[in-house]
C-alpha cells in the first residue's frame, strides 16, 4: 500500500519506502566517503571529517524526514540550515574538492524546509557559494559545473515537492472540515424535522389532556373520548418519529460512493469510483447496495493490503431481466480463506430480500492475487442507462 503524501508514515513499510526515496540523495556521499578512505589526510582530519560528516548527515535527514512540516519551528529550522551550511563550508575548504557535494544537501534541505519566497533566493545563493569556494580553492571546474546543476535542481525541485504536501495537508484538512460541517448541517435539519413533526402533535396531546383532566369528573364519556384522541395522536407521532429516523438511518447509493472515495483515499490506495449511480433506483434496491458497497470498501481498506481498488456500476440484461451490477476489485492479496465471512454473509442475506446475486473470484485469476465482488439486484423495468 502507497503511503499517502502529506502523512506520517503508519508503519514499518511505508517508513521503508519513505527512507529509500530519501535515500537516493544520499549517493551524493559516495565522494566525500571515498576522500576519507583513501587516506589521504592525516589521522586527525581524517577523525573530524568523518564526525563532521556523520553530523552532517543526521542534520539532513531530521530535516527531510520529518514526518510533518509543523514538527520543527521556523526558528529551529533556520538554524539547523545555518548549521548544515557552516559544515559544508568548513568540510569543503579543509578537506578539498570531493566536499563540495554538501551544498547539494544544503539546497535540497533548503527547498524542503523553507518557504518558497525563502527558498527561491537561498537555493541560488547556496549554489553560488558552491561555486565562489570551488573557484577560490583552484578545484577542477568540471567538478565545479557538476555539482551545480545538481544543487539547483534539487533544491527547486523539493520546492514542488513541499508545496504539493503542503496543498494535500490543507486539502485533507478541508475535507474533513467540509464532513464536520455536513454533520453538523445534518443535525441541524434532524431538529427541524423533528420539531415540525412532534411541535403539533405533542402540542394537541397536552391540550387534549388537560381538557379530559377537567372533564373526568362531571363528563367521564366524553373525558375517555379526549383520552382515545391522545392515544390516536401519539400514535401517529410515534409512526412519524420512526419514519423520520429510518430515512436519516438509511444509506443512499450516492452517498457510500462519496464515503467510499474518502475512505480509499485515506487509506492511500488509488480508487476508480463512478461520480454517480443510475437515476430512479428503487429504493430497496439502493439500500443493499449501498450497505454491500459500504462493507467491501471497509474489507478493502482494513484487510487488502491493495494500492488500487475499482469500483463499476453497470445496468446489465439477462434472461431474468434487467439488473444493477456492483463490483468492487482490488489487487490486494486475495480471499483469506475458503469460508466466507461474517461481512460476506451479511452481504448476502440483505441481497435475498430483493432477489440480489453474489460472485466473489481472484481480480488476477493466474496468480489468485486481488479479491472481486460482483452484486445483481433486479431493477424495475424502464431502468438503467439509456431508459
Amino acid at each position: 500500500m502507497s503511503m499517502g503524501i502529506g502523512r506520517p508514515p503508519g508503519d514499518r513499510k511505508q517508513v521503508g519506502i519513505k527512507i529509500l526515496w530519501i535515500g537516493v540523495w544520499l549517493a551524493f556521499m559516495s565522494a566525500p566517503i571515498k576522500d576519507l578512505v583513501d587516506g589521504d589526510h592525516t589521522p586527525w582530519a581524517t577523525v573530524l571529517g568523518t564526525l563532521g560528516l556523520v553530523v552532517f548527515v543526521g542534520c539532513y535527514l531530521l530535516l527531510v524526514f520529518r514526518p510533518s512540516p509543523k514538527m520543527l519551528s521556523p526558528v529551529q529550522v533556520r538554524f539547523a540550515l545555518a548549521f548544515l551550511s557552516g559544515l559544508a563550508v568548513t568540510l569543503s575548504l579543509t578537506l578539498g574538492s570531493p566536499w563540495l557535494v554538501l551544498f547539494v544537501y544544503v539546497s535540497v534541505c533548503a527547498g524542503a524546509a523553507l518557504p518558497l519566497r525563502t527558498a527561491r533566493w537561498l537555493i541560488p545563493v547556496t549554489a553560488a557559494v558552491l561555486v565562489a569556494i570551488g573557484l577560490a580553492g583552484d578545484h577542477s571546474r568540471e567538478i565545479i559545473t557538476a555539482l551545480v546543476f545538481p544543487a539547483l535542481l534539487g533544491g527547486f525541485s523539493m520546492t514542488g515537492i513541499r508545496q504539493l504536501i503542503l496543498t494535500t495537508i490543507q486539502l485533507r484538512e478541508a475535507r474533513a472540515t467540509v464532513a464536520q460541517l455536513a454533520a453538523n448541517e445534518e443535525r441541524l435539519r434532524l431538529a427541524r424535522d423533528l420539531h415540525d413533526l412532534l411541535g403539533h402533535s405533542l402540542s394537541l396531546i397536552t391540550l387534549k389532556s388537560e381538557l379530559a383532566g377537567r372533564m373526568l369528573p362531571d363528563h367521564p364519556d366524553q373525558a375517555a373520548a379526549q383520552v382515545a384522541d391522545i392515544e390516536r395522536v401519539s400514535r401517529q407521532a410515534l409512526v412519524d418519529v420512526r419514519s423520520a429516523v429510518t430515512g436519516y438511518r438509511r444509506p443512499t447509493l450516492p452517498g457510500e460512493l462519496a464515503g467510499a472515495r474518502t475512505a480509499l483515499a485515506a487509506a492511500g490506495i488509488t480508487a476508480d469510483i463512478p461520480a454517480e449511480p443510475p437515476e430512479d433506483l428503487p429504493e430497496k434496491q439502493e439500500e443493499v447496495l449501498a450497505w454491500a458497497l459500504r462493507e467491501a470498501v471497509t474489507n478493502v481498506v482494513r484487510h487488502s493490503d491493495a494500492r488500487s481498488c475499482t469500483v463499476t456500476l453497470a445496468p446489465r440484461q439477462t434472461l431474468d431481466g434487467r439488473v444493477l451490477e456492483l463490483t468492487v476489485a482490488d489487487d490486494g492479496r486475495g480471499a483469506f480463506g475458503p469460508t466466507p465471512g461474517n461481512g460476506l454473509s451479511g452481504i448476502a442475506e440483505r441481497l435475498a430480500t430483493v432477489d440480489g446475486t453474489l460472485t466473489t473470484r481472484a481480480t488476477n485469476s493466474r496468480s489468485g492475487k486481488g479479491f472481486t465482488i460482483t452484486l445483481g439486484v433486479p431493477l424495475e423495468s424502464g431502468l438503467g442507462s439509456g431508459e
